[in-house]
């Protein structure tokens, strides 16, 4: 039997809901090993959000985006460097899964010197040339969820098996308090940004679904948004029945996740991490599965055209609002 290595490298670059159906085999993985050191690769805007998962000892921060537009800048050279001192003295002779299945992630794990590099296979990496540089390959069931591709890999690399378990167990926190009076009366929060355009569910459906939530005068309805969404998030309370919240960073939004009675978002990464923390949630799923993708724990409160339409815009704010109002009574006997 193959012994345990003494470190493992996680390599979950991003996006934010990706990073967080990794967590569980992360917490997999130091169930099966206490004394195992666990790093993970991620891309600088989404460290915050790692260090709130308790078993990683090392966050390595990586920019990407910012290293290709001046590769051939000393300052990039230097960087890049520094973190392959790194990543070696970390991770040389040990293991790495790359959960993220790109050319760019599995570079950093060979980077990083690791002698097990655990990948997927052939048929499930999404830059097959990506496979050629991992040397153990594991083949999954994609029919699955996404959090249960990932514990097959993670099992692959000898992750203890069992339920999936989230345990962000590093709470955020308000270090300023200028968060805690929203959420003080566990408001509705309303997330209606995505990363793709076809994820939108529109201002319009937002506005409709705060306008019903509004009827009860004791609720409370927050629109948060992330970068390049504020004029949408003033759009959906410019009829009075909503406000918007205010600028919030990585750790800020988490904590406004976390302690929201319900969340109601598309298939976007807040929608997950408020999952992780067990805060009710409603998923809008048009283009994507959610049997794949979903909320886990919580698949049965998504909204979803997939079966039907596949278009954002054939869910009804009424459908939306019926089961905004059984995840508000489900929030009440936690």
């Amino acid at each position: 039997m193959t012994p345990f290595p003494r470190s493992i490298l996680v390599l979950r670059l991003s996006a934010l809901g990706d990073i967080i159906h990794t967590v569980p085999s992360v917490n997999a993985l130091r169930d099966a090993n206490p004394g195992v050191a666990i790093g993970w690769l991620v891309e600088a805007p989404y460290a915050d959000l790692v260090r709130l998962v308790a078993p990683v000892d090392e966050v390595f921060t990586v920019a990407t985006r910012r290293w290709r537009r001046a590769k051939l800048a000393a300052g990039t050279r230097g960087e890049i460097a520094s973190l392959g001192v790194r990543l070696q003295r970390f991770a040389w002779g040990q293991a790495s899964i790359d959960f993220q299945g790109l050319m760019k992630s599995s570079l950093f794990a060979l980077m990083a010197g690791a002698s097990r590099r655990y990948c997927f296979s052939w048929r499930a990496i999404r830059e097959k040339p990506a496979r050629f540089l991992g040397n153990r390959p594991v083949d999954i069931d994609q029919s699955k969820h996404v959090v249960e591709w990932n514990l097959a890999l993670a099992r692959a690399a000898g992750a203890a098996s069992g339920p999936p378990r989230f345990d962000l167990s590093r709470l955020p926190h308000d270090p300023e308090g200028r968060l805690t009076p929203l959420v003080q009366s566990r408001p509705v929060v309303l997330f209606p940004g995505a990363g793709r355009p076809e994820k939108l569910w529109g201002a319009e459906r937002f506005r409709a679904l705060a306008r019903s939530l509004a009827r009860d005068a004791s609720r409370r309805v927050i629109v948060v948004w992330g970068p390049g969404e504020e004029a949408l998030a003033h759009e959906i309370a410019a009829g009075g029945d909503a406000e918007v919240a205010p600028p919030t960073d990585l750790r800020e939004l988490a904590f406004l996740l976390r302690h929201a009675g319900v969340v109601v978002a598309g298939d976007t990464g807040p929608l997950h991490v408020a999952a992780a923390f067990d805060t009710p949630v409603v998923g809008l799923f048009g283009p994507t599965n959610p049997a794949r993708n979903g909320p886990w724990g919580q698949l049965e409160r998504c909204v979803e055209s997939w079966t039907t339409t596949r278009r954002m815009d054939s869910i009804e704010p009424a459908a939306v609002f019926n089961v905004v109002e059984q995840a508000l009574v489900s929030d009440l006997v936690r």
